[in-house]
């Protein structure tokens, strides 16, 4: 009863003070192809005005009662949540053979000893590199990724969470001046083959070559530009993918897709909210809405017949109360695409929004092997 005054209460101060925008899409785009980000949001489907001012209050009400939350079950020791277990965080040691581990382990080592350390990963699927991801997490709290090459030696680690190490004074949180401080001047281009490609200058992350690795440093610019996420990928295997868009199969498009799904969720459960479930229904509306911008090219949440998200949605039956849809065209890989779309707040909200239930992700390739992503979140 307590719970449920408490948030009355703050609904009725929500409509007293905020003042909701007038538009429901945030949308944010530049003119390079790996920023294209977009974002898309609604709750009722009939009126887009009472949609747009009703979704941006209960959003805004919603991210102000869970800090105010917060703030009280700090104060008072009390909390109002009753959430899953948590798993424990391992004890992180100081790498021993390189300058970073993650999860504690190291670039090298060998696949039998990463799983006696971490059981037997909760997904395999296939990257960009022609290997797979292979993701270890419990309920996505100690999350990371892990890629072999045919020795089965770690070859490619990723993770979004506080389980980096270093020999440097870096870690998850490390303000973007200090690990420039410690690493030095980052690379602004790579070569692929006879072909070399400058990174884009307005970029939040920074590309490194440390140890015989390619180490890709993420920044949130949220969070006071600080170190959110890294990935490090073995040079060897970097100098294989002789392009920066490995050539579609189905087996990538389906890898992307759930590589993508199980990083919101990593991101989630470092915000505190409940993560999702797949929904292999919405998915398939993502996939086509992704396939017509690839094959049409094209970049909206409109379509060239003039339907919605939520039009297209609905269409495909899927029964929803609140709903919303983020796009993002030619980033390298899900890595890059979800590290661009936690960066621009609008689809940052989309993809920590507490109401949301399911998520399907769509992925799709134009002819230039670039890959369109959508991600269609909803609540019933």
């Amino acid at each position: 009863m307590r719970k449920f005054f408490f948030i009355f209460i703050l609904l009725f101060l929500g409509f007293a003070f905020s003042q909701p925008e007038e538009k429901m899409a945030d949308d944010s785009k530049t003119n390079h192809v790996i920023n294209n980000l977009k974002t898309e949001i609604q709750i009722f489907k009939d009126d887009p005005e009472v949609s747009a001012a009703l979704n941006e209050f209960i959003n805004e009400v919603t991210i102000w009662a869970n800090e105010l939350t917060q703030k009280i079950e700090q104060f008072t020791g009390e909390s109002s949540k009753t959430p899953e277990a948590e798993a424990e965080k391992p004890v992180l040691k100081t790498p021993d053979k390189q300058i970073f581990s993650i999860h504690n382990i190291e670039m090298g080592d060998d696949k039998t000893e990463v799983e006696s350390q971490l059981g037997s990963p909760k997904r395999s699927s296939l990257n960009e590199y022609g290997t797979e991801w292979h993701a270890y997490h419990e309920n996505y709290q100690n999350f990371v990724m892990v890629a072999y090459d045919k020795e089965n030696k770690v070859a490619g680690l990723y993770t979004n969470q506080d389980l980096i190490s270093s020999t440097k004074e870096m870690t998850y949180g490390t303000p973007k001046t200090a690990v420039l401080e410690q690493l030095g001047k980052p690379m602004d281009k790579m070569r692929k083959g006879f072909v070399l490609y400058q990174l884009e200058q307005d970029r939040d992350y920074e590309l490194f070559n440390i140890d015989g690795n390619y180490v890709t440093v993420f920044y949130d610019k949220h969070r006071d530009n600080t170190v959110t996420s890294i990935q490090i990928i073995d040079e060897t295997l970097e100098q294989q993918k002789k392009s920066f868009y490995k050539e579609p199969s189905f087996a990538l498009k389906e890898g992307f897709e759930y590589q993508l799904f199980d990083l919101t969720n990593a991101d989630r459960v470092n915000h505190g909210v409940s993560v999702l479930t797949w929904d292999e229904h919405v998915r398939e509306t993502a996939r086509k809405h992704s396939l017509d911008m690839a094959e049409n090219n094209y970049f909206d949440h409109t379509n060239l017949e003039g339907l919605s998200p939520f039009d297209r949605m609905q269409a495909d039956e899927v029964s929803f109360m609140v709903a919303g849809e983020n796009l993002a065209s030619g980033q390298f890989s899900s890595i890059f695409a979800h590290e661009g779309l936690m960066n621009s707040m609008g689809h940052r909200k989309n993809i920590l929004r507490p109401d949301y239930e399911y998520l399907g992700v769509g992925v799709a390739f134009n002819s230039q092997s670039q890959p369109y992503y959508t991600e269609n979140f909803y609540a019933n």
